[in-house]
């Protein structure tokens, strides 16, 4: 998900230097919304994983 972020992020940039004002917000605004809900859902699976006490298996 982090990842259409960093793309939209980068569509806005390169639409901005190349003077596309109207494309360049949009692609911020969904790089923005994207990586917010990429920070909800990692609040929310950290808070899962706190709530059952499970550890993630150690790797050998």
């Amino acid at each position: 998900m982090l990842k259409w972020a960093l793309i939209f992020l980068v569509v806005a940039i390169v639409a901005a230097l190349f003077g596309f004002t109207g494309i360049a917000v949009v692609a911020a605004d969904i790089a923005k919304i994207i990586f917010v809900i990429a920070l909800v859902l990692l609040a929310i699976s950290l808070i899962a994983g706190l709530a059952t006490g499970r550890r993630p298996p150690l790797a050998a």
